[in-house]
């Protein structure tokens, strides 16, 4: 069985509300194929597409959209055009979409933020996070030389994982590890969360959903409640809203894990 067909849920699941964010449709490094298969598994009736969905920055400097691309694209559409409403919050590397910011097409909305709320009566402030990034805020440059560097990384953790799947391992991230274990990167994320659960806090929200930092996470801020969907050109992670208005953080990793526990497991 390989990688992509252990990642594959046995059939659809429904549930209330998926949050995806930093896809970075338009680059190599896009686990679009991933994403595909993910999203076939569920029924939702919202999808919260929390920025950074098609990356404008790659876009500028040359075009590059595979099929798998595409097809991520279609299966939004085609879970629009199914009934599910398909929310669109925009993030720095797409932000040539914030002039149209409360469009409105069919079932697919475009918006700079939104406000969700749980089944379970919370409010939750949706939004990418680069608003209450210091360095893309103020220091685009320093931003951009930050994403040459980011790019390497990615590079080969590319590589690192083409290996991985011919020998048969499952996906695993070369970059999320070394946020861990960074000290400057584990300072940043940690100011990153002050500064967003501060603003909920300001503005009367039980929590936030954002992206932005390619670093996925379910945790207390203080009282407010920090949900962060990671990426998909990482971690390849997501948020789940159950119909009790639970919300639990999907990993690739763990379920291709569990798919080959459960494929051991099986009578020969």
């Amino acid at each position: 069985m390989t990688p992509v067909e252990l990642s594959r849920p046995s059939r659809k699941q429904r549930v209330r509300t998926l949050w995806i964010s930093d896809v970075h449709l338009g680059t190599r490094d896009c686990q679009a194929e991933h994403l595909s298969q993910f999203l076939k598994g569920y029924q939702a009736d919202k999808v919260y597409l929390v920025g950074d969905i098609i990356d404008g920055w790659k876009l500028r400097a040359g075009i590059y959209w595979p099929q798998a691309h595409t097809n991520v694209i279609r299966r939004l559409l085609t879970m629009s055009k199914r009934g599910t409403e398909v929310v669109y919050v925009t993030g720095n590397h797409d932000e040539f979409l914030r002039r149209y910011s409360k469009l409105l097409l069919g079932n697919i909305q475009l918006v700079d933020e939104a406000e969700h709320l749980t089944a379970d009566g919370r409010r939750l402030l949706v939004i990418h996070g680069d608003q209450f990034d210091v360095i893309t805020r103020y220091h685009r440059w320093l931003a951009f030389l930050g994403d040459r560097a980011y790019e390497t990384t990615l590079v080969l953790n590319r590589w690192l994982n083409h290996w991985r799947a011919r020998y048969g391992y499952g996906y695993w991230s070369l970059s999320a590890y070394l946020k861990h274990k960074v000290k400057g990167a584990v300072n940043f994320i940690s100011d990153f969360e002050d500064a967003i659960a501060h603003e909920c806090t300001r503005r009367g929200f039980h929590g936030v959903v954002c992206g932005h930092i390619h670093h996925a996470e379910i945790r207390k801020v203080g009282e407010v409640e920090y949900l962060n969907c990671g990426d998909w050109v990482e971690s390849c992670t997501a948020l789940i809203e159950h119909w009790d208005g639970s919300i639990t953080l999907y990993r690739l990793a763990e379920a291709q894990q569990n798919a080959r526990m459960a494929v051991s497991r099986e009578p020969a």
